[in-house]
């Protein structure tokens, strides 16, 4: 059993809900990142979405486009977040990481160290799973076998706008949880609109028998509390990148562990 699926089944036997929060590697600082990782942790995050730099990414909004760029003129690239991997692992051998990112990234590093590379340092590093945003489920069942030899899971995005035939072909093909994109449009865009959600999952539920995640909007305590009473899992980004993207490198764990602690409070007084 992968750290994901352990870590989901003991939040189940709980009556708990994942909180995953989500930090860009090498934001705001290049050295912070494992610091931010331990921080998050000790404030209750169960799962630990790292973001891989990359200069195009579709899928993110000014404030995460932002962090990447920051991140990318640092010198942090995918061998880097990597090694923050390896470092975070010296002090924490349970909590689950997933490297969140896109295609570019990964076929490069392949390119410099060898077809199938990425998936053994990965696994080797310490990753617990991978979210290729621009990996159809169609187009990637060579690298969902890589990731599975070496012990990670592929977790894809669903979004309102995915039909029963896409739901039918990630759940065949995804491990781990499954993050749906609670908006039409980039992170951090939108008004969340909590009764589209519980009326979405029970239809994704249909297909996708492994956790279900929701992201993109949630933004304060109260969201995550309404959310966290239909979905497995709450996903932060957006938010958790403005909680430091000012603040000092002393102050910055401090800033996003407070943060952190005032939604995992609101996951677990949810009754």
């Amino acid at each position: 059993m992968t750290r994901i699926a352990k870590t989901f089944a003991a939040l189940k036997a709980a009556n708990r809900k994942a909180l995953i929060p989500y930090i860009t590697a090498g934001f705001p600082f290049a050295d912070i990142t494992p610091s931010l990782m331990h921080g998050m942790v000790e404030a209750g995050a169960d799962v630990i979405e790292l973001g891989v730099p990359f200069s195009d990414p579709m899928a993110d909004g000014p404030v995460i486009q932002k962090a990447g760029e920051r991140a990318l003129a640092l010198g942090v690239g995918t061998a880097q977040v990597l090694a923050m991997v390896r470092e975070f692992r010296q002090r924490d051998d349970t909590t689950p990481v997933v490297l969140m990112g896109y295609a570019n990234p990964v076929e490069r590093y392949e390119l410099a160290h060898g077809e199938g590379s990425f998936a053994r340092d990965a696994g080797q590093a310490g990753v617990d799973g991978i979210l290729i945003v621009d990996y159809p489920p169609e187009e990637c069942e060579a690298f969902a076998a890589q990731l599975r030899q070496h012990g990670l899971d592929l977790i894809f995005l669903l979004a309102p706008t995915s039909t029963a035939t896409r739901m039918e072909q990630v759940a065949r093909i995804a491990s781990g949880y499954v993050y749906y994109v609670s908006l039409k449009g980039v992170t951090g865009a939108g008004h969340f609109d909590t009764d589209a959600v519980e009326s979405a999952l029970p239809r994704i539920r249909e297909h996708v028998k492994i956790p279900v995640g929701v992201g993109f909007g949630i933004r304060d305590a109260a969201t995550a509390r309404a959310i966290g009473k239909v979905a497995d899992a709450v996903v932060i980004g957006t938010k958790v990148i403005q909680v430091v993207e000012h603040e000092t490198r002393d102050n910055a764990v401090t800033a996003l562990s407070a943060f952190l602690t005032g939604i995992r409070r609101a996951l677990d007084h949810n009754d």
